[in-house]
């Protein structure tokens, strides 16, 4: 079996809108998607074929009830902490589903593993990250700082999903400095931890 990956422009900025998707993923799951929603129902992003229910007004209204929800309920202190435990997972399921639905004119295989590994690893990384910080930010403020820190993920979360869907190649821009920053972080906390 032969497998072949010809990559037009198109597919590297579908790529790119992917990946810039999964990283707003790691910081609110439900914003991408409604976003991602509502950019495929106003024509701005096509979909793939499979996943063109996304665009649905029904989808909309789901995705839109769902991120106020989540968006809401991220203010509230302690209700932060349950929400990221349950959200790693979901963020891995979302980041790897936006990956998939935006990817274009690659095989199945390369779009699938593109996707968890891609999408699906890079929500993942920012949301563990996230969820860390807020665990630290908990323990040390009481909960005090923790809607400080939910406001400026929901903003990063906004900036990236906004700059994925209009300016793909600007979003995984932005996705590179916030993993360096995300790195740069636990190879300074690393060594207090082994300690």
């Amino acid at each position: 079996m032969q497998l072949y990956v010809i990559m037009t422009s198109e597919t590297i900025i579908s790529i790119f809108l992917g990946i810039g998707l999964a990283a707003s993923v790691g910081f609110r799951v439900f914003l991408p998607l409604f976003a991602l929603s509502l950019a495929s129902y106003f024509g701005v992003w096509d979909l793939n074929q499979n996943w063109e229910w996304i665009g649905s007004m029904a989808a909309i209204i789901v995705l839109g009830v769902a991120t106020v929800i989540e968006l809401l309920a991220y203010f509230i202190p302690w209700v932060d902490n349950l929400l990221d435990s349950m959200a790693i997972p979901l963020a891995a399921i979302a980041g790897t589903a936006v990956m998939v639905s935006t990817v274009a004119n690659l095989d199945p295989v390369v779009t699938w593993s593109l996707a968890i590994i891609a999408g699906g690893g890079t929500a993942t990384a920012i949301k563990g990250a996230s969820a860390a910080g807020r665990v630290v930010s908990s323990t040390t403020t009481a909960g005090v700082a923790n809607p400080v820190i939910s406001a400026v993920e929901t903003g990063t979360s906004l900036v990236i999903t906004i700059a994925s869907i209009f300016v793909p190649i600007l979003a995984v821009v932005l996705v590179i400095f916030i993993l360096i920053f995300i790195f740069s972080i636990y190879r300074k906390i690393r060594p207090r931890i082994k300690n």
